[in-house]
């Protein structure tokens, strides 16, 4: 195993017992059994760690989905892309909530990774953007109706996500995450008139 994968087998350990807030580089550091000069050498700082840990360690495949779906307009059933999609942001928000809801309580920690989130474009809001540039593309090919606001759908989708996201780390849910899924786009298809 190569010692970047150690660092960040070890940061995803800490950061979803401590959450980002509480985590520090010598704990991480001290997970991989590695000095904390050597986790300088392979990432510029907690953020960038975080954001790593995110893309490669956190199970679930919603960046994987996000990435592909300007290729899914026009193909197959929006509501299956939309539900494959739906299942992938509750994994990730179920998975990576304890982690960054540290932040809130750092008011300057949270400063900071906003403005390193914003320096590399990337951030919370991408699912979201994603499922508004898809739903507005189904729009434009006549898949999804005139009336229908992509964001303000996208915004009710992925805010139910993390809604159920949130919830689920306080009690325990009865449905499969496909029922969820499924329950969860059916109503935004119905409400779009779709």
């Amino acid at each position: 195993m190569s010692t970047r994968d150690r660092i960040l087998d070890a940061a995803a350990r800490v950061l979803r017992t401590k959450g980002l807030a509480r985590a520090t580089t010598k704990e991480i550091a001290k997970a991989a059994e590695l000095s904390e000069a050597a986790l300088y050498k392979h990432f510029a700082g907690k953020t960038e760690l975080f954001l790593a840990v995110l893309g490669e360690r956190v199970p679930g495949e919603l960046l994987v989905r996000v990435a592909a779906l300007p290729g899914r307009v026009g193909v197959g059933e929006v509501r299956d892309t939309l539900v494959e999609l739906t299942r992938a942001m509750l994994v990730f928000y179920a998975e990576t909530f304890p982690m960054a809801a540290s932040l809130f309580a750092e008011p300057e920690l949270f400063a900071a990774h906003r403005a390193a989130l914003r320096e590399r474009g990337t951030g919370p809001q991408i699912a979201g953007q994603a499922v508004a540039g898809y739903l507005a593309a189904e729009q434009r090919g006549g898949r999804l109706a005139d009336g229908v606001d992509p964001v303000g759908a996208a915004e009710l989708l992925t805010g139910a996500c993390v809604q159920h996201a949130f919830l689920g780390h306080f009690v325990e849910h009865t449905e499969s995450l496909d029922q969820v899924a499924a329950r969860l786009v059916g109503t935004l298809l119905a409400g779009l008139g779709k």
